[in-house]
């Protein structure tokens, strides 16, 4: 039982939380199970009144769990098969059996204790080869009253995990199955990583996720001080870092930037991402919203506001107060979301990159490829990326006019909805990258300021009402 033998080993489990796991075995659907979890809620309330007069250590509790719960639970002959084969699709679904290769286990108790809900959960069809779905769409409790949305993604899809684990036995010289951690854990990056409390720029050399394309200092420091999946965050040292704990980081740093942007950059301090809550195995979760495309039919007031608002947040990611100049190396519909108060989200930051304007960047002596090894290509693409002397200033208006505006703003609506030409005939020069960085800038503020004229000032705008009845600026 992994998840239990996690939280035996760190010391965190206490009587009381035993039951807790009720939910997972429930979920499984085993009536004898369930009344075996019931004589076991008995020692635990047993236990419970003997803490009055004795403290409970962790390696007593140990031997509790190991001579009377882990018998009961095994021993049981309803487990059989279908209890322990519905547990086992879960771990794998979730990742689990793979840790620490992985995310990370800030968010399992929520699972466990049924706070995190979605569809078809310990479904046989998870375990289909069919379904290679990313992303999930749940509910999340705090309280078990109030449900909000949320989206639960894996970090790449089973296919690409699977060729990427593959790989890894590859690269060690397993052709069928090995284990993935010690393979990762005695590479010759991960044996710097332990050996070192800084995360260095050299120490992230060869890895392809875009916002690695020319780290600093300053901004590996975020990354590390911003880790929420260590139980001690706030210093740019690792040393309160398990060895686990570093080898999941880099792990998430070589498969997919996703949940660190979202810790490193939150919704909470103004930036355009959803809240990060956590994640379990290889999964992650985050606050849900509606996709961007579900707004292409609505009244031009409504999809005047949205493309408002991404011209404006794609500005607010190259200039702002950190001094970091977050910008698109692809850009696509799939990235955007709204919430219900009509504000709208970065919902997807894994192919955003990062430059430091504070520190600047330096070409190092070593090229990229001299650094290639297993993690390089655990993302799915061994491809480097092109260096951020290339990368333009303008380059996220130039691909967010190309690829996502003219499906919210069209020709069409010149005719139909009053539009002026002129957003027309400025959003193609935005779109076009041989014009010059000064005049896509010009064209970006002349379609704002078009734009602006047509957003909807009421209480369905909750993220700018009242206060648009009464500043221009909202």
């Amino acid at each position: 039982m992994d998840y239990i033998k996690e939280y035996l080993e760190e010391g965190s489990i206490a009587p009381a939380a035993l039951r807790d796991w009720r939910p997972v075995y429930r979920a499984v659907g085993s009536p004898n199970l369930w009344r075996s979890f019931g004589h076991a809620q008995m020692a635990v309330r047993g236990l419970e009144a003997r803490q009055a007069t004795e403290v409970l250590s962790g390696p007593w509790l140990k031997v509790w769990f190991l001579c009377f719960m882990l018998p009961l639970l095994v021993s049981n002959s309803s487990l059989a098969p279908e209890a322990l084969q519905s547990y086992s699709l879960g771990r794998r679904f979730l990742g689990l059996d793979k840790c620490n290769a992985c995310v990370g286990t800030s968010i399992c108790k929520k699972f466990l204790k049924e706070q995190i809900r979605f569809e078809r959960w310990l479904s046989s069809q998870l375990d289909s080869h069919t379904d290679n779905r990313t992303f999930y769409e749940g509910n999340y409790t705090d309280d078990s009253e109030s449900w909000r949305p949320v989206v639960l993604s894996l970090l790449v899809s089973p296919h690409l995990h699977e060729l990427a684990d593959k790989s890894i036995c590859r690269s060690a010289g397993k052709r069928k199955s090995c284990s993935i951690e010690a393979v990762l854990r005695a590479t010759q990056r991960f044996q710097t990583w332990t050996h070192s409390n800084l995360l260095l720029p050299s120490m992230v050399q060869g890895l392809t996720t875009p916002m690695l394309r020319c780290p600093s200092q300053r901004l590996l420091d975020r990354v590390v001080r911003r880790y929420f999946e260590v139980a001690d965050v706030g210093s740019v040292q690792m040393k309160h870092f398990t060895t686990k704990d570093k080898l999941r980081l880099l792990y998430t740093l070589a498969v997919n930037q996703q949940p660190l942007i979202l810790q490193m950059f939150p919704g909470t301090e103004g930036w355009p991402f959803p809240r990060y809550h956590g994640s379990c195995g290889r999964l992650m979760v985050w606050a849900g919203s509606r996709p961007l495309k579900k707004l292409y039919s609505a009244a031009l007031a409504q999809r005047a506001d949205a493309a408002y608002q991404l011209l404006h947040i794609t500005q607010s990611l190259a200039s702002n107060s950190l001094r970091f100049n977050l910008y698109y190396t692809t850009a696509s519909e799939d990235m955007f979301g709204t919430v219900e108060d009509g504000r709208l989200f970065i919902t997807d930051a894994s192919t955003i990159g990062i430059i430091d304007l504070q520190e600047g960047f330096h070409t190092e002596g070593t090229p990229q490829a001299n650094h290639r090894d297993i993690f390089s290509c655990l993302s799915g693409s061994c491809q480097q990326p092109l260096p951020c002397e290339r990368v333009r200033v303008s380059q996220s208006f130039t691909l967010l006019c190309r690829d996502v505006l003219p499906k919210l703003l069209s020709p069409a609506d010149v005719q139909a909805a009053g539009l002026p030409k002129t957003a027309i005939t400025e959003l193609a020069v935005c779109a076009d990258h041989s014009q010059s960085d000064q005049r896509i800038f010009k064209a970006v503020q002349t379609l704002q300021e078009t734009l602006q004229a047509f957003r909807p000032c009421s209480n369905d705008y909750g993220y700018r009402y009242p206060e648009c009845k009464y500043i221009a600026r909202f």
